[in-house]
């Protein structure tokens, strides 16, 4: 039995399902991050006595940011197939999974980017007022490279999230790999392909999360030396 996870076929599936996976985490990471970067900034920036206060749109978003954060992923895929499919034209396969995907990455992003900013050093923040610096000078010059390190390590554990979001999407038809392990490991009762699939998993998130490591402690480290 387990001779087959060497065969041609085999193998084929599992480089496709691996790429079909790459493809949506891919995709979904970057809106995950291009919508949760400024919303987590304005939440970390907008609370009372804040640079851009705005205490009822801060709430009112982190009400929405808590909601979304708290649903069960494979739940909030049910729930939003009408929007899939108005977005992607389809509610199944890899480019409608994205959808559900990037929803569920840009609070969870949001989130570790208001915690990654309000870690920063308020002193900074207060002297670039006093020298006459604009919010968004701030923001743009003193808040985001201080907070790199974390924000890095923040979207790789994001990242992390979302390979194994993108496994359980497979169970409603989204591709990839958690898609293979269903269809030929339990339906086809073909457990070496189920133990592939796991393999590979496991793989791509150590590599993810080494990266991030890497890249977070030369980030770090550019910081100490300026």
């Amino acid at each position: 039995m387990f001779s087959d996870l060497i065969s041609p076929a085999i193998l084929s599936l599992i480089v496709d399902s691996t790429l079909e996976t790459l493809y949506m985490v891919a995709i979904a990471a970057l809106i995950g991050t291009l919508a949760g970067l400024p919303l987590g900034i304005f939440l970390a920036t907008s609370a009372r006595g804040e640079l851009f206060e705005a205490v009822t749109v801060n709430r009112v978003l982190g009400l929405i940011v808590n909601a979304t954060r708290s649903t069960p992923f494979i739940i909030l895929v049910v729930a939003i197939i009408p929007f899939t499919r108005l977005v992607a034209g389809t509610s199944i396969g890899t480019t409608a999974a994205i959808v559900p995907l990037s929803l569920a990455a840009t609070p969870f992003i949001a989130r570790i980017v208001e915690a990654a900013v309000r870690e920063v050093d308020q002193g900074l923040v207060e002297a670039s007022l006093a020298m006459g610096a604009t919010p968004l000078q701030i923001v743009r010059k003193v808040l985001i490279p201080e907070a790199l390190p974390g924000l890095v390590l923040g979207i790789t554990l994001s990242v992390v999230s979302l390979l194994s979001n993108s496994a359980m999407v497979g169970a409603v038809g989204g591709g990839g790999l958690g898609d293979l392990g269903i269809r030929y490991g339990y339906q086809r009762f073909m457990p070496e392909v189920m133990l592939m699939v796991v393999v590979v998993l496991i793989i791509l998130v150590q590599t993810v999360q080494s990266l991030g490591e890497t890249l977070a402690k030369k980030v770090n480290r550019r910081l100490r030396r300026h």
